[in-house]
């Protein structure tokens, strides 16, 4: 249970993440009205706490998209079967997903329509209609919507059968300028996790076995969260001219011979929001980093009955506003306790109170949600102040999730080592690799884990796969993933 024993009949209490992870993640959705069930089972409600985190996501992702020249577009939801058909490896990998429509009103349709799971096929639709010439080149298209995969099991944020995305589908002249493009757009993820989200990052290309449908290769940035699991937070793919091919998109090159572009494409989702809470997250509910937060500082007046409270706490919400911090001011007829409480299992960052004792001292008490640190803070550096806090906000929440990264992360020399690891501790099992996918299912069958990715920082931390023996090409990471 939560543990602010003041305030647990004021605020709903939460299973502790030591007894049930699982309970204390879906608590923490429900309880800090992030999210809400439906009648469709996997399809779910975002609330506006919720969305609103996912808007300051998707309103920092394309500020950085834009600045690299990316534009945003809107293609149709529906896919016909036909075009589907085109790419055979795509299709394939997401048949069992797939949800179809095959009436429009009363009538039976000639065609069946897939509700999109992914766009690849859309997006070539429309560029072979849109490039012809080298002059062309590159598209550097996004797209924000919702998409479509018919999941068997679900949890929220994820794992949906709807879910909110972006998808970025770009088209280039050359493999040089595709190839680039991958690793840009990895990088953008990875620099976002870092300094947005307060999440450190693995950043890897994944095997065979696990890159994307159709992709010539697929990059990933990966995180650890408490329970010392996997979460793929983003991907990057490199297609090739696959599906150009498939799609019969040419373009005249400056050689005036027809050529075939090279495409990627590259996605993150509202699973990010369940990547901060389990990162972040305590018993005391939500913990979120200051620069997706949707209420950074909480104003709450103490004993506001008494005479120039009110005002006093209004003064402070307006001169935060106008620094432009997202500011609010609670100020019902709850009770302080509840307040507090409540604040906090909502994950604001910055709580600050002002009462009748701090106005004589001319200060206001701040408290931090990452550590419950408070700082008395004369009035006239409220700004200043508030604005360092949510730096320091960040950093540690960071630092907290780097130890775990780094305290969880063990080399193995063995299959044996890996088992023993995972059984005792669980987190990052560092071995050397030979890239045979017979050792890859082994490590599934015999020690639980899945490969994560080849990390694009390779070390030399032996000469013999981990599995058969055989010389090594690759050291790569193992985990149990969400």
């Amino acid at each position: 249970m939560a543990q602010n024993s003041n305030n647990k009949k004021q605020v709903e209490q939460i299973t502790d993440m030591e007894v049930d992870f699982a309970q204390w993640y879906t608590d923490v959705c429900r309880k800090a009205e992030l999210i809400d069930y439906t009648s469709i089972k996997g399809m779910f409600i975002y609330r506006p706490y919720g969305y609103a985190i996912w808007e300051n996501i998707q309103r920092e992702l394309d500020q950085r998209f834009k600045a690299c020249g990316h534009e945003n577009v809107a293609l149709p939801m529906l896919i016909p079967e036909s075009l589907l058909q085109k790419e055979k490896d795509h299709v394939d990998g997401f048949a069992p997903e797939c949800a179809w429509v095959t009436y429009g009103g009363s009538e039976k349709l000639e065609e069946r329509y897939c509700i999109r799971p992914t766009s690849e096929v859309l997006f070539c639709e429309h560029y072979k209609n849109v490039i012809h010439s080298h002059r062309d080149l590159p598209k550097l298209y996004n797209q924000w919507c919702s998409v479509l995969r018919w999941e068997k099991t679900s949890r929220p944020f994820l794992r949906h059968r709807e879910f909110l995305w972006q998808e970025g589908h770009t088209m280039h002249a050359t493999e040089e300028d595709a190839r680039e493009e991958t690793m840009r757009m990895l990088n953008i993820y990875a620099d976002f996790c870092e300094n947005v989200l307060a999440m450190p990052v693995v950043k890897g290309r994944k095997t065979d076995k696990e890159k994307f449908n159709g992709a010539e290769e697929t990059y990933t940035v990966e995180c650890m969260m408490h329970d010392r699991k996997a979460l793929q937070a983003g991907t990057s793919h490199y297609f090739g001219d696959g599906f150009a091919k498939a799609f019969d998109i040419t373009f005249t090159g400056k050689d005036n011979q027809l050529h075939n572009p090279h495409q990627t494409s590259w996605g993150v989702s509202t699973r990010l929001i369940g990547g901060i809470i389990m990162t972040h997250g305590d018993n005391n509910g939500l913990v979120l980093p200051p620069r997706i937060a949707p209420i950074q500082a909480m104003v709450i007046p103490v004993a506001q009955h008494k005479e120039g409270v009110l005002e006093a706490a209004t003064a402070l919400l307006e001169r935060l506003q106008a620094a432009g911090i997202r500011a609010k001011m609670d100020d019902s007829d709850q009770s302080m306790g509840w307040k507090a409480a409540q604040y906090e299992m909502k994950g604001v960052p910055l709580r600050v109170e002002i009462g009748p004792k701090d106005m004589e001292k001319n200060q206001c008490c701040i408290c931090r949600r990452d550590n419950g640190e408070k700082i008395f803070v004369p009035l006239d550096q409220l700004e200043t102040t508030a604005a360092q806090l949510l730096d320091a906000v960040h950093d540690g929440l960071y630092q907290r999730a780097k130890k775990n990264l780094e305290e969880h992360t063990r080399v193995c020399l063995t299959l044996e080592d890996v088992k023993q690891f995972m059984e005792s501790e669980g987190g990052f099992a560092k071995t050397m690799w030979c890239g045979d996918e017979a050792c890859e299912l082994k490590m599934k069958e015999q020690a639980g884990v899945s490969s994560r990715c080849m990390p694009l920082e390779q070390e030399q931390i032996g000469e013999t796969c981990v599995c058969c023996g055989k010389p090594a090409k690759h050291m790569i990471y193992w985990g149990v993933a969400y």
